[in-house]
């Protein structure tokens, strides 16, 4: 039997008729009323709160924005004592005084911007928009700035003003006070998705170049992404020119339904586009089929990443439909080329069947045991990664030797995947290796003594007050200007 809702009042007893119409028990005026006013009020206190998080929110944009002003106004706190001004100084790289102080200044605002993102853990790139987005809405929309300040203006509001009006030409103050005022009066009354469409229109009313030459603009911009998803999937995403976006989803789709015309075909549609679209980007012979995998014990260069199936509604898969991936007999859409090279790190025991450990996939994370063992299974060629006795490489070199072996680089890939400093995601393949004793004051070539370091990180540690400290178990944390130290993150995986 169901429970009664929460505030029922029963009536007094079975001969109370007049409490009840039909089945339905009407509650008496007064405590109707009474409870409406409770709902009110709570209502009430839930729009304060709101509105206190939404100023809060805008002293947290106008504080990150004040921070990095201060730190170009004045350097020093973040890069140390200005050498130019000694008279005596010459520098070692040949720049001039006026150089110098635009570095230093450069540097102090990202000193600032590092400190900022350790201590609020945030990327570095939150951080810079968040300071941009208060620069732009502050200084060319006041309306829109003081909607937000006051709490009357969401963050996603305010986001997507400052976002369009930055695209508006620099030097246009008409531009940005026009939108300002047409777009402040929307902003506050309606939704943010119902907002954005209403300033897009507005940006594009005021904006005074051609829409021709904002598009070669905007084209240079183009590039894809890789975000990973939950059970061994991944979504790519694609920034392109709409006429080749068109053309890309117009080639997938009739490849598509070139395949679905197959009589035991049972794929969707969508299924159908992802495989194509899989089988066009690598270009290979093999089935494609849907994998991942990664580890520290063995590597191996397996065949390229098969494609994912599309979860949504309308494209659902019936129950007996063909797994993900084009089945081995399939007609093939592309012609053939050299596989993609994907790197695949699998457990010694996990490769064996004698452990359950994940294996990784680089550039992923943890991938299914079945997937792993299969690509290793089929893998053209592998690289020992473990210790040294098991690898036959050194890792600890004659400390005559400066630079990083391939095979050291690969290991510390392996054990350190990102740039060390906290909260970087740069991809170790594309960071500098890092000695963390000088390689000139003695320091070995030596996974114990190498970090991989994005060159904008290996830049402050060696150009501002940021430093590294080495602990003797193998730990390494950093130490801001301000003297705050904060742990390198623990590898994902």
């Amino acid at each position: 039997m169901p429970s009664e809702p929460r505030g029922y009042v029963p009536p007094d007893g079975p001969g109370d008729v007049d409490a009840w119409e039909g089945d339905v028990f009407v509650r008496p005026l007064d405590s109707t009323v009474l409870a409406m006013s409770d709902v009110d009020a709570r209502v009430g206190h839930l729009e304060n709160v709101v509105a206190e998080r939404q100023r809060a929110t805008a002293e947290e944009y106008r504080l990150i924005l004040a921070i990095l002003d201060d730190a170009a106004f004045d350097p020093t706190p973040w890069v140390g004592p200005d050498p130019t001004l000694d008279r005596a100084w010459v520098d070692s790289r040949g720049r001039t005084p006026g150089a110098v102080r635009r570095d230093r200044v450069d540097l102090a605002e990202r000193a600032a911007v590092a400190e900022i993102a350790v201590r609020l853990h945030l990327s570095e790139q939150t951080v810079r928009t968040r300071a941009a987005h208060a620069q732009t809405l502050a200084v060319g929309c006041p309306k829109l700035w003081a909607a937000f300040s006051e709490g009357r203006l969401s963050e996603k509001h305010a986001v997507d003003s400052a976002r369009l009006a930055s695209t508006l030409p620099a030097g246009d103050a008409d531009a940005f006070e026009r939108f300002d005022d047409e777009a402040c009066p929307p902003a506050l009354v309606l939704t943010p998705a119902k907002f954005a469409v209403a300033a897009r229109a507005i940006r594009e009313r005021v904006h005074a170049e051609s829409i021709e030459a904002r598009h070669r603009r905007a084209a240079v911009d183009r590039g894809v992404w890789m975000r990973a998803e939950l059970d061994g999937m991944a979504s790519l995403h694609a920034l392109l020119p709409a006429d080749r976006a068109r053309a890309v989803m117009s080639r997938l789709d009739k490849a598509a339904r070139h395949l679905r015309a197959a009589p035991d075909e049972e794929r969707t549609l969508a299924q159908l586009r992802a495989d194509a679209f899989a089988d066009l980007i690598t270009m290979t012979d093999a089935p494609a089929v849907s994998s991942t995998t990664s580890a520290p014990n063995a590597t191996a260069d397996a065949p390229p990443m098969g494609p994912t199936a599309d979860t949504s509604a309308e494209n659902a898969a019936p129950p007996s439909a063909a797994p993900t991936g084009l089945a081995p007999d399939a007609p093939r859409t592309f012609r053939s080329a050299p596989p993609a090279t994907v790197i695949v790190t699998v457990p010694a025991l996990t490769l064996l069947g004698h452990d359950a450990e994940p294996a990784t996939l680089e550039g992923y994370g943890p991938i299914d045991l079945d997937t792993a063992r299969r690509l290793a299974g089929t893998a053209r060629s592998w690289i020992r990664l473990l210790t040294h006795p098991v690898t036959g490489a050194p890792l600890v070199l004659d400390r005559r030797t400066y630079r990083v072996p391939v095979a050291l680089r690969r290991w510390l890939g392996i054990t350190s995947p990102t740039c060390v400093f906290p909260g970087c995601a740069r991809a170790a393949r594309d960071c500098d290796i890092d000695h963390l004793t000088a390689w000139a004051d003695g320091g070995t070539t030596d996974d114990d003594n190498l970090d991989p370091t994005c060159r904008h990180h290996h830049r402050l540690r060696h150009e501002s007050r940021w430093d590294i400290d080495d602990h003797p178990d193998g730990n390494t944390a950093w130490i801001s200007p301000l003297g705050g130290t904060y742990n390198t993150d623990p590898p994902p995986f």
